[in-house]
């Protein structure tokens, strides 16, 4: 019996019995600006999180000792937004790093449980029609439902040395392809293709594809840039614009296409773990990917709880697309017609 009861009390050993731990700590007893500074958000969006995940967080153990689910998300937000375990997180929850790397893979299966219920694409009219207005306002590009684009995310290299997530720079990442809407609430998020995948690749192969294809929205479309073939369902930029109407349509998609990029850069600010400035993700792509969703599924979650989109400052070294943008014309002589036609009803 020593044996188990030295692993079970493993925290126990390491901080004391004097050490105040987040059993003994409330959220109430500090300020927000504590919990904003050290774990990324403030006390009413860790709340929310507390209701939302408390029952699949509080799963029966056979430890004596179980973590409290608000123990364990407290632990996942420090490490999405610090990217590290070797912080003062470990000191201020009371618990090891073992211990914060559990309570990291609880929280994050967790959330990606949740992904569908807040990353989708609206289906009643009237929502589509408010999304396509919004975009519309941005840059008067009419008809948009989403702005597309891939992001690498680093990862350490596999254990089987799988040369499919080296990319374009000879490093181990995943090729995350991602729609948002005018806000930068994301309607998709694919996190899971092998980083040597280009991103026009990707979408030939995403489920993202097929859902426009198959059954999504025969009245918009979404829109992508050079590294993506021309679509009925997908407006690229002109490669090399001739006439008045077609420099201002591509102005206007720049302009629009735009959000995603800051989107881009918002979500690396707020989620550390993403930007590569503490290393890459230390998990397999498996793990690694369920992270990247875990923090799309909190990105719209905060803007749900009305934390503004762009106010954290651009750093660190996330990756954008790996492509060297080529002309890429679609010989779809259908999505041809349809851009054209968007050229000379709006733009000419």
């Amino acid at each position: 019996m020593a044996v188990p009861i030295a692993v079970l009390d493993c925290d126990l050993l390491l901080y004391g019995r004097g050490h105040r731990t987040l059993d003994r700590f409330k959220l109430e007893d500090v300020t927000d600006e504590y919990l904003v500074s050290t774990y990324g958000f403030p006390r009413q969006f860790i709340c929310y999180l507390v209701d939302l995940l408390g029952a699949t967080l509080s799963r029966p153990t056979q430890r004596s000792r179980a973590i409290s689910p608000e123990t364990q998300i407290l632990a996942a937000l420090g490490f999405y937004t610090s990217g590290s375990f070797q912080t003062r997180m470990g000191d201020a929850i009371g618990i090891s790093q073992a211990s914060m790397s559990r309570c990291v893979a609880n929280v994050t299966e967790a959330l990606v449980e949740r992904a569908s219920q807040f990353i989708h694409f609206p289906k009643d009219e009237a929502t589509v029609q408010t999304l396509k207005e919004d975009f519309y306002g941005l840059a008067g590009m009419p008809g948009v439902l989403g702005v597309v684009d891939c992001t690498h995310v680093a990862i350490k290299a596999p254990n089987a040395e799988d040369l499919s997530y080296v990319n374009r720079k000879g490093l181990h990442s995943l090729n995350c392809l991602m729609v948002c809407d005018s806000r930068g609430v994301l309607l998709s998020a694919e996190t899971h293709w092998p980083g040597s995948l280009a991103d026009c690749t990707v979408l030939e192969q995403a489920a993202l594809t097929s859902q426009f294809e198959t059954q999504l929205h025969k009245d918009g479309w979404l829109l992508g840039d050079s590294s993506f073939l021309l679509r009925t369902w997908l407006m690229t930029p002109l490669h090399i614009p001739e006439t008045p109407a077609e420099y201002r349509y591509n102005m206007a998609h720049s302009a629009t296409h735009n959000v995603i990029e800051r989107t881009f850069r918002t979500i690396r600010a707020r989620f550390r773990c993403l930007d590569g400035s503490k290393g890459t993700l230390q998990y397999s792509p498996e793990k690694s990917s369920h992270i990247i969703l875990a923090c799309c599924v909190l990105h719209n979650i905060s803007l749900q709880h009305g934390l503004d989109v762009w106010s954290a400052p651009a750093t660190g070294h996330m990756e954008q697309s790996e492509e060297e943008y080529e002309q890429m014309e679609s010989v779809d002589s259908e999505a041809c017609r349809v851009r054209q036609e968007l050229l000379l009803t709006h733009f000419s």
